[in-house]
């Protein structure tokens, strides 16, 4: 039934500061750009929306609201981040890129089934750009992985 991620929606603080990130440093093409004034239910609305598409035809979103409220924060990892596959050439171009532009950068993190580096972006997004290392097909496989079994094991010991 579900074919693929259509599309992911975050808020941004301003719409052209998101756009030089993910356009001229991540080098995702600003694909669409809507402006709302009135929502499809009827109400007043002043806001942008836009989609920054990937290689396999999804894309990232971002709602520009200045109207409305939302907290704004340097998200932490675990809470929320939004992970990129890339080839291993590529993610050590960008590595080296965002040093040099002086975007935070951390990694690179060897996790055994990839490897990732982190930026942040300038709404306080964690974006991790990774790429598959061997033993990858295995690590994502249910019928190999074990997952259901780490989480039982997981939700048991909450339990006791």
């Amino acid at each position: 039934m579900i074919k693929r991620l259509h599309h992911n929606a975050y808020r941004c603080r301003d719409s052209e500061e998101t756009r030089r990130f993910y356009e001229d440093f991540l080098g995702l093409p600003l694909a669409h750009s809507i402006a709302i004034r009135t929502t499809k239910t009827g109400r007043d609305a002043d806001v942008l929306h836009t989609f920054y598409t990937l290689e396999d035809g999804s894309s990232l979103a971002f709602f520009e609201a200045p109207d409305m409220p939302f907290e704004f924060k340097d998200q932490h990892d675990f809470d929320l981040h939004i992970a990129l596959e890339v080839s291993a050439e590529d993610m050590l171009a960008m590595h080296e890129k965002g040093k040099a532009l002086g975007i935070e950068t951390r990694g690179i993190s060897d996790h055994d089934f990839c490897r990732s580096i982190y930026f942040r972006d300038p709404n306080g997004y964690v974006i991790e750009l990774s790429t598959r290392e061997p033993g990858y097909d295995a690590a994502m496989d249910p019928a190999r992985s074990g997952a259901r079994a780490i989480l039982d094991e997981w939700q048991a010991g909450k339990a006791g």
